[in-house]
């Protein structure tokens, strides 16, 4: 393996790179995994990708409930472009080393997509709790002004969060250690690496963290209390399971979300094993961004109908395109 490139200030060795150790498996196990996260890389950009495609272009999925969902899209596009890609390259490569520039920038991004998705998630909550619980004011208190200024919202909520944690850990001192057990930059192996008192960090990123986890999921636990109690109301049981219908993708989604991010990121300095939380982390940026899209497509009649209605558009479109020369 080629040097790590270290400068020299006075006494103190200047980290410059970073090696990311990634999966400690024989070549033959590397390029399974390679292919498998491979195929799920490609799973997610194609199936986020056309729930934002559908969403924006079919009039008939012009609602809050999808606005916020092509949202939660582009985060786990965003958030797959930013993680997957390297780690696909430290499968394949010996040299297996980001820089310290692009490790920052890749932490920085880390927070800011997991924080904007937090409270994405959230907000789709509420917008099911008004539906189901004020159906007829639901058009007056989702309106087009407030949904963006939610969306907005989830998305500019990480970026304090996010330069500040990831400023302030790439100021303190490595000392000149750079190994990163881990697949890409994120706090905990990073954090490890540092050569000073870290308590405060800890501390104070912890708050952060409950903060940020504990404002959506508190949103999410109050809507959905409210939603069982206003549709245990409604009479009959066709009724009943509908509108529980329209709730079991968030859930599931919240579900995979929460139970996977929080074991990581509320201890940063856990002891969970390397290989534990690397597989953890695998589930939350590999696994969850690519099902996603999946299970709101299996449980949705709307978004299979119109995902039909564009590709029979699309298709008609080359059959004229054909046609039209031979005329």
């Amino acid at each position: 393996m080629g040097p790590v490139v270290e400068m020299k200030l006075g006494n103190q060795n200047v980290t410059t790179h970073f090696l990311l150790l990634g999966f400690a498996f024989h070549s033959k196990m590397q390029l399974l995994f390679f292919v498998l996260i491979s195929i799920m890389f490609l799973t997610t950009l194609i199936g986020n990708s056309l729930i934002v495609v559908i969403t924006t272009i079919d009039p008939i999925l012009h609602t809050p409930m999808y606005y916020f969902l092509k949202n939660l899209a582009l985060t786990e596009i965003c958030y797959s472009l930013t993680i997957v890609p390297k780690m696909l390259l430290i499968l394949l490569v010996e040299r297996k080393i980001i820089s310290f520039t692009a490790c920052a920038l890749q932490l920085n991004c880390v927070i800011l997509f997991v924080t904007c998705e937090c409270f994405l998630l959230g907000a789709m909550a509420y917008d099911r709790q008004v539906a189901i619980c004020h159906p007829l004011h639901y058009a007056t208190m989702m309106n087009r002004d407030r949904c963006f200024k939610m969306a907005v919202g989830s998305w500019l909520s990480g970026v304090p969060v996010a330069l500040g944690f990831t400023t302030w850990l790439f100021t303190m001192p490595f000392c000149g250690r750079n190994t990163v057990d881990h697949l890409f930059c994120d706090v905990s192996p990073v954090l490890k690496l540092v050569c000073a008192d870290t308590a405060l960090f800890e501390l104070l990123i912890f708050i952060a963290i409950v903060i940020i986890v504990m404002i959506p999921f508190s949103l999410i636990a109050t809507s959905y209390l409210r939603i069982i109690h206003a549709v245990l109301q409604i009479p009959s049981a066709v009724g009943q399971r509908r509108a529980f219908s329209t709730c079991a993708a968030h859930l599931v989604v919240v579900t995979l979300f929460y139970s996977t991010t929080g074991i990581i990121h509320l201890r940063p300095k856990s002891s969970l094993s390397a290989n534990t939380k690397k597989m953890v982390s695998l589930s939350y940026t590999v696994v969850t961004p690519m099902l996603n899209p999946i299970i709101y497509s299996l449980r949705n009649k709307e978004v299979k109908q119109s995902l039909r209605r564009c590709i029979g558009k699309w298709l008609l479109r080359k059959q004229m395109a054909i046609v039209s020369p031979l005329r």
